[in-house]
């Protein structure tokens, strides 16, 4: 019951990263969102801190730090919001989770039947590569119907 749950919870996850995924979302400008929208706006940097409650310089090393990627999540959706802007915030993965898990899986089994084969030919007793192939894909599925947490435990 509780592996169906966890399937499930998966596929819904990987149904909203979709979207994410599919969305092909511009890259951040070089000078960072909050400078470029601010610019794009025509306002001030003197204008956005004083909406923000800080300094003219503040704003110019929060436009900074995005840039160069120190910025907190924190400041840049406060920072946002002088914008009158929201932040959204999600990691998307590069392919699905479930892609991600059945290749791990899939890594795994190779690197055991890879241990596995090389002792059987040490002892004359070496099988065909598509035997190999098809307890591999076996050995991938069961992993698969394991513990999720097993499949990243460094062995």
């Amino acid at each position: 019951m509780a592996s169906d749950f966890a399937e499930l919870k998966l596929r819904q996850l990987d149904v909203t990263l979709s979207r994410w995924r599919a969305a092909d979302l511009p890259a951040r400008p070089p000078s960072g969102w909050l400078k470029v929208i601010r610019e794009a706006l025509g306002m001030t940097a003197t204008h956005q801190a004083k909406k923000l409650g800080v300094t003219t310089s503040t704003v110019t090393r929060l436009e900074i730090s995005e840039a160069d990627d120190t910025i907190s999540l924190g400041t840049l959706r406060r920072a946002a919001e002088a914008l009158d802007c929201e932040l959204q915030y999600a990691l998307v993965p590069k392919q699905s989770l479930a892609d991600t898990l059945e290749a791990r899986a899939t890594t795994l089994a190779r690197q055991q039947m890879a241990a596995i084969s090389h002792s059987m030919a040490l002892e004359a007793q070496a099988t065909s590569r598509e035997t190999v192939e098809a307890q591999t894909r076996a050995l991938a599925e069961s992993l698969l119907k394991g513990s999720r947490r097993a499949l990243w435990r460094e062995r």
